[in-house]
């Protein structure tokens, strides 16, 4: 089944249910396709828009990126699922390892547009950066247990450390995002 193709609502229905997927993984890939659809919702609302006129070229770059990375959000959703029924445990490792890393590329875009994107939908690229947080620390804790199931120690290890190194990136810019986001909308 490809739930990209599908509604919502079955892709709910079937989350919810007594099947074996979609499950966590596709649910956290579902989650970073919002986080970057809301990004390029930004830059949609921000283009044109004669007070943002100087930053055009930035924003173009943006909204080319975040659309790169929706489309693959998405389509991870429906590999987590495969990769999952294969029973193959490199492949379910994969997909989740993807996941991270582009969710680390994704929440970079978050910065810029706090202040260069439509001031009145700020509060939506802090959104955006919750939700790519989110779906990173998900994407761990599939890659760590699928890492358990593999019992590579040595792969465990360096895998490890690298998921720390993008937590820490992601963790830095969404706690900036919040912050800048909390700044001009508490004022």
């Amino acid at each position: 089944m490809k739930y990209k193709t599908q509604s919502l609502a079955k892709y709910l229905n079937d989350l919810s249910a007594k099947l074996c997927a979609p499950g966590g993984g596709s649910a956290a890939a579902l989650n970073a396709a919002m986080a970057a659809s809301l990004l390029s919702m930004v830059v949609n609302f921000t283009l044109g828009k004669n007070r943002y006129a100087g930053f055009a070229k930035e924003l173009k770059a943006s909204l080319i990126n975040s659309e790169r990375l929706r489309k693959q959000f998405l389509a991870l959703v429906d590999l987590d699922v495969a990769a999952y029924r294969s029973k193959n445990i490199k492949k379910a490792l994969a997909v989740p390892l993807k996941l991270a890393g582009l969710c680390c590329q994704a929440v970079k875009l978050c910065p810029p547009l706090v202040t260069k994107g439509n001031v009145n939908l700020i509060s939506d690229v802090a959104v955006a950066a919750v939700f790519l947080e989110a779906a990173f620390v998900a994407a761990c804790f599939n890659v760590e247990i699928n890492l358990k199931t593999l019992g590579d120690a040595k792969l465990s290890k360096e895998t490890g450390k690298h998921l720390i190194r993008m937590h820490k990136i992601i963790l830095k810019i969404r706690k900036n995002t919040e912050a800048s986001v909390g700044k001009v909308i508490r004022r």
